[in-house]
Order: C-alpha cells, then structure tokens, then sequence
C-alpha cells in the first residue's frame, strides 16, 4: 500500500472515529455537563497517552520538548476548544451538520494554513477550484439545514 493510500485511509478512519467520539462525548454532556465532558474526555485521553508512553510506544523524544516552539503547545487549548464546541453542537443540530459545518471549517482554515505555509509547514497554492470545492461543501452544509 501508498504511502499516500495509507495517509488518506487514516484520515478516513480519523473522520469516523471523530463522528463517534463527538457523539459520545455529547451523550456524556446531557448527563454531566458541558465542561465537565470536555475536561473527562480529556482527562481519559492524557490516561491511556501516559500508559502508550510508559508501554514505550512512541517512538519521538520527549526530551526534546524545549526546543518546540511555544505556539505548538497551543494544540492543547485548541483541543478543548475543539470538543467543547461538539459537545455544544451535536445536540442543537445533530452529527451530520455539526460534523459538515466542522469540516467546511477545517477546510478553510487548513486552505489558509497550506497557501501562506504557516507553522513551517510547505506552501501549497490556494486555486480557484479549491474555493469551489468549499464553496460546494458550504453548500452541502446548507441543505443539510433544511
């Protein structure tokens, strides 16, 4: 299998696991509230790293930590960020649109992000079919509403 193949299968898995976890973690908000889910979630998440990393599967350095640049740890803020506004959609809108207007935002931004190669990461230009495609999937978003 591709290298590329590989990617886009996790990617495809990542978007499954994320329609599920969004779900779950808004059935768990009804019963103990917003930021109570959001901290939980987060909580059992840091739990089952900490046992991947004492079990030595990774394979990075942690060591290295202090030569990250500081805006990298912002990932974590943003992650609560992140399951707080699920936790707070899913509910009022239901999994499809939550997750179609999450991905029109996604797409957006990680447009933003390739075009100006922000974070270091490798210009990739922004073309006029790639608004179209947004343009499209904001669409979609849309007549999901109706």
């Amino acid at each position: 299998m591709s290298l590329k193949v590989f990617a886009l299968l996790a990617a495809l898995i990542s978007g499954v696991a994320m329609a599920v976890q969004g779900s779950l973690n808004s059935a768990l908000g009804k019963i103990i509230g917003l930021l109570e889910a959001t901290f939980i979630v987060h909580f059992i998440g840091t739990a089952a790293v900490a046992v991947l990393l004492v079990a030595q599967v990774g394979n990075g350095d942690l060591g290295r930590i202090t030569s990250a640049p500081w805006y990298t740890f912002l990932g974590g803020v943003i992650s609560v960020l992140i399951i707080y506004g699920v936790v707070a959609s899913i509910p009022k809108v239901g999994v499809a649109i939550a997750t179609t207007a999450i991905i029109v935002g996604q797409v957006l931004t990680a447009l933003l992000i390739d075009h100006f190669g922000i974070f270091g990461l490798e210009k990739i230009p922004f073309t006029w079919w790639k608004l179209v495609g947004l343009i499209l999937l904001a669409a979609g978003a849309k007549l999901m509403l109706n």
